[in-house]
């Protein structure tokens, strides 16, 4: 059989190669003969994907893109981060999955089937790649949409696009993988254009036997890899299981809460109240809000609360209204830690009547409720704070519990405000207005990245953290002068060595580091190390021409001389390119 070749790896094709790489390649005469800057590739991209009306039109041409051409895709994206991003993830990334089954063309990753079990290692060996990280998915809770079973895969490649784009991580060292163990999505059993099993998901003990096979099998096959679990129902049984055995984590849980405390740490910096004085009402008890609000515990500890006295800061809402100890119901064993005992009896099923009972300083909305933070809400929180906290994180923005818009007429522009979705800066009394974003790829491209690079055993809590405290120090002066939350996410690859930077520290804190001797690096040192080794795919083309004249040198050497010449066009001019090889 011939060797496999998967069309995501590779940028054999791009016109920006001269004619010396292209013969090395043997793809001269297969592209049009102009060579091409990276300047001219760009603006051909962008006016293409200009000329699409639709957000899923142009995540399937960049779907394209990254499959046919892997060195310009990013070239482009890390050009366009702020404008791009929003196509090749979150929002677009939600439609895509919804219809995955109907917009699939290509392979872009590994798919594992309940019916797989026992056979893992061998399906693996058909990935021809060395992988440094995988983003695995079941599927079973994409973003705010539920259960979408196999169309889930639209979530690991996004989001491994990003640890290149982000981090740097090679293109090639990177896996997207899902796990087919079926669906309860009975719609999508039944619809004949769905890829995945027809059958009702597996239960919890059979998934947790599957998932021990798959992480035995995963790091048997690549020593050291880092497993990033993303979008499971629930999360909390995985990482509990593998967190101190594996190196890995769920970016839902631990990188969701990192961003969102890296943020906050700026935001109650900036309202002007001290860190003991703060009360916290959370719409929305799922696994994503009790990992954001386990790791604020985190930091109020770090200002010197208790635990007891940091958890008790907390005021969690779901369906039923707030979470007590003596509702009456049966509680998810997540929601227990942070269910209030101090209620008295009473039983508040009204997010306004709470936060008149609780006068909290920070509102966050992880409930995928659209517009719960409705103008009441919003006043009200104006009402108790000079600079209230207003943090509304659903995705899709869809699902947003109000907009940046919204915050800021409501409370007169005084909030303090970030998002999970991008919405749009404003003009307001007079200055521009800029909304943060809790966008979890300012943490978890640097908690990859560290955790490769040191080669850790685990991905510890202290690790976490630690990429939500570089975080909060990763503004500029500028951006802290305007009053950012978060940096500009057009800096992101130096904000992933900051965030990488703080991840090895706290890795060798931990001892779980095993290149040791970067303990011996200063910290400029080791934010050159960093760097050293980040993918740049505008050096790619140079790298493999260095390649070419290095074997040219060496033939040249032994025969004496070049066995002859070619021509070839940079931008429409002639250009005399290197010998044939």
């Amino acid at each position: 059989m011939p060797p496999r070749q998967l069309s995501t790896t590779s940028g054999d094709y791009c016109t920006s190669n001269p004619p010396d790489v292209r013969q090395y390649l043997r793809t001269y005469g297969l592209t049009p003969p102009a060579v091409e800057s990276f300047e001219v590739q760009a603006q051909r991209c962008l006016r293409l994907l200009a000329m699409k009306p639709t957000p899923i039109e142009k995540y399937q041409y960049l779907t394209h893109l990254r499959a046919t051409n892997v060195h310009l895709f990013y070239r482009l994206l890390s050009e366009n981060i702020k404008d791009l991003t929003p196509l090749i993830y979150t929002p677009t990334v939600g439609e895509a999955c919804v219809r995955w089954h109907e917009i699939f063309t290509q392979p872009e990753g590994v798919y594992l089937s309940w019916h797989d079990r026992g056979n893992l290692r061998n399906i693996l060996h058909n990935w021809p790649h060395k992988v440094e990280i995988t983003v695995l998915t079941d599927g079973s809770r994409i973003l705010g949409l539920g259960d979408l079973g196999v169309n889930g895969m639209g979530i690991p490649v996004g989001k491994l696009a990003l640890y290149t784009a982000c981090a740097g991580i090679r293109p090639d060292a990177t896996l997207p993988l899902t796990l087919d163990l079926g669906t309860n999505n009975q719609a999508l059993r039944e619809d004949p254009l769905y890829m995945g099993a027809r059958m009702p998901k597996v239960s919890a003990e059979e998934e947790r036997e599957f998932l021990d096979e798959l992480m035995e099998a995963l790091t048997e096959q690549w020593p050291g890899i880092v497993i990033q679990f993303e979008d499971f129902k629930n999360p909390f049984p995985a990482l509990e299981r593998y967190q101190n055995t594996y190196t890995m984590f769920n970016d839902d849980v631990q990188g969701t809460g990192a961003v969102i405390v890296g943020g906050f740490i700026n935001a109650v910096k900036a309202s002007g109240v001290p860190a003991k004085d703060h009360r916290a009402v959370f719409l929305g008890a799922g696994s994503a809000g009790v990992g954001v609000a386990k790791q604020i515990v985190e930091y109020f500890i770090k200002e010197g609360l208790t635990e007891e006295e940091a958890r008790r800061k907390f005021w969690f809402v779901d369906s039923h209204g707030l979470v007590t100890l003596d509702r009456g119901d049966k509680l998810a064993e997540h929601k227990v830690y942070f269910a209030r005992d101090d209620n008295n009896g009473r039983q508040y099923q009204s997010l306004a009547r709470l936060i008149d009972f609780v006068k909290p300083t920070i509102l966050m909305g992880l409930s995928t409720i659209g517009g719960a933070f409705n103008r009441d809400i919003l006043q009200k929180m104006a009402k108790l704070n000079d600079r209230p906290i207003i943090f509304p994180l659903s995705n899709p923005s869809s699902k947003s519990e109000c907009t940046f818009e919204e915050a800021v007429r409501h409370t007169e522009g005084r909030c303090l405000f970030a998002s999970g979705s991008p919405f749009p800066s404003m003009e307001f009394g007079g200055k521009l207005l800029t909304p943060g974003q809790g966008n979890n790829m300012y943490v978890f491209p640097g908690i990859g990245l560290g955790a490769i690079i040191s080669k850790a055993v685990s991905v510890t809590q202290d690790m976490i953290y630690a990429s939500a405290e570089s975080l909060s120090t990763s503004l500029n002066k500028q951006e802290v002068a305007d009053g950012w939350l978060y940096p500009d996410i057009r800096r992101i690859r130096d904000v992933s060595v900051i965030v990488t930077r703080g991840v090895i520290r706290a890795a060798q804190k931990n001892g779980v580091d095993r290149v040791t001797e970067l303990r011996n690096l200063s910290d400029a040192e080791l934010d050159a190390y960093i760097k050293e080794r980040m993918y740049d795919p505008f050096n790619e083309r140079e790298n493999v021409s260095d390649e070419v004249a290095q074997l040219l040198a060496t033939a040249s050497g032994m025969n004496g001389h070049a066995s002859g010449y070619t021509n070839g066009y940079t931008n429409g001019e002639v250009n005399t390119a290197a010998a044939h090889l």
